[in-house]
Formats: C-alpha cells, sequence, structure tokens
C-alpha cells in the first residue's frame, strides 16, 4: 500500500523507524508539536493537510494523533481517501504500545510526567509554536532569557514560576526508552528536569507494537478507527475514544 502520514514530530523517529521495517510505502507530513495546547488552531491545521491530498494517489491517510484534547473532534476525511486512527487519548498511549498498558501506567501511577525523544528534542526543530489556550499555561512558550529581556530578571522569575505551576501535579517524571534511540543523550536532559523539579526519575521500556501495526496495515477495530471518505470523528467518551459521526438525517 502506499501511505500518506499526517503526524506530530513527536512521534518523528519512532515512525520512521517503523516505517523502514514495514513493507508498505510512505508519504511523510510532520506537524510541530504543540497543538493539543490550542486545539482549535490545531484541527485547523490537520484539516487543511487531509485538504490538501490529491485524489487517487494513496490507499489511506494514517493520522498520528490522540484525541488530544478533542482536537480530533470534528475531523474530516477527504472526499476520496479514507482515514486510519489510533484509538488512543493521547500519544503517550502510541508509545507504550497499547490502551491497556497505558491505562495500567495511569491509573496505577498517577502524577507521573512522560517524557520520549520527541517530547525532549521537538524545540530543537523550530517550526510552529502556538499560543497555549487559557489553563495550558501562559501566554507563549517563552524561554527565560527572552522573558528576562522583555520584562525584566525579577518579573521574569515571578512568570516562570506560574508558568511552570503546571509542574506541582506531579511527583513523577518517566522516560520511555526504546533500544533503537538509547544511544541518544535525551534520557540525561529528561533526569536533569526532573532532578530541577524534585521529582522522582524513571524509566520504562516503549512498545513499538501499535505503531508497527499502524503502518504495516494491521488495523483491528478494537485499536484502530478507520474512517470513510467524506466522514467525520467524535469523542465517544467510552473505551473506543473516538468513533465516525451519525450521517446527518435531512
Amino acid at each position: 500500500m502506499f501511505l500518506k502520514i499526517v503526524a506530530c514530530e513527536v512521534s518523528f523517529r519512532e515512525i520512521c523507524y517503523c516505517a523502514s521495517r514495514s513493507p508498505n510505502h510512505f508519504d511523510f507530513d510532520f506537524l510541530s508539536q504543540g497543538y493539543h495546547d490550542n486545539p482549535v488552531i490545531g484541527i485547523e491545521r490537520i484539516q487543511e493537510r487531509l485538504d490538501a491530498v490529491e485524489e487517487g494517489r494513496f490507499d489511506a491517510i494514517l493520522v498520528g494523533y490522540g484525541l488530544c484534547n478533542n482536537m480530533l473532534n470534528g475531523l474530516r476525511a477527504p472526499a476520496h481517501t479514507p482515514l486510519v486512527i489510533p484509538r488512543a487519548h493521547d500519544c503517550i498511549t502510541f508509545f507504550l504500545g497499547s490502551q491497556a498498558r497505558y491505562n495500567e501506567h495511569f491509573l496505577g501511577h498517577p502524577g507521573s510526567y512522560y517524557y520520549t525523544t520527541g517530547w525532549v528534542e521537538h524545540r530543537e526543530r523550530g517550526g510552529e509554536r502556538l499560543e497555549r489556550k487559557q489553563g495550558a499555561g501562559l501566554g507563549t512558550q517563552l524561554q527565560y532569557e527572552e522573558l528576562v529581556e522583555k520584562y525584566g530578571e525579577e518579573n521574569a522569575k515571578y512568570l516562570v514560576e506560574v508558568m511552570d505551576g503546571w509542574s506541582s501535579k506531579y511527583e513523577r517524571g518517566v522516560y520511555i526508552d526504546f533500544d533503537f534511540s538509547h544511544h541518544l543523550p535525551h534520557r540525561d536532559t529528561a533526569c536533569a528536569q526532573c532532578e530541577s523539579r524534585g521529582w522522582k526519575y524513571q524509566e520504562v521500556p516503549g512498545d513499538l507494537t501499535l505503531f508497527q501495526n499502524w503502518l504495516d496495515g494491521d488495523w483491528p477495530d478494537t485499536d484502530f478507527l478507520q474512517v470513510p471518505a467524506g466522514r467525520e470523528v467524535r469523542p465517544s467518551y467510552d473505551d473506543g475514544v473516538i468513533h465516525i459521526a451519525p450521517i446527518p438525517q435531512d
């Protein structure tokens, strides 16, 4: 099959690794990280990519996003090409390999913040950085030096404390590790961030099963939603996470 991938850059390394092992052929389109912080703009950006897909070129479009703050609500498949979307509340499910393992970690270890190679390195890639919606942070994601330059050192320290207030609900940082990226220095960065925030640091092995099945075309309904051409996605508010919106009746 020839498959179009529209996905968050956070999954770049894992998707490319699994694609290299897949019998299928791919065209990649990675979008900037952070759209879940502003889902209204996020769905607009993803929809733009879907609408730009050429008719008759691909067998399906693989959408590499979880529900992520309801960001997939209303996403519409092009009139000519179906979508395949993992059933996931957020992308951590992708890296842990299944909803079952996701639930095991989140229910068994509340107060955990998860790191992957993509989460650590995405800021180095440039790209669009959206203003966060209210409740997801304060203003734009500025670096400390920029805040000092704009507001002065004392005000910058205060703003950093406010912007980092989200971290107070966490007590553990978890780095999801894969053998193919084990040589990268990102675990050290994650460990240092945990230490600076007073969190316990832990590593857990990642699982590429969900990524690999998605790219290989193995799409059981328990793990993936296949959206026919022209249909829309809605949250399902159950274990299925997302479903196909009913066709409006005249």
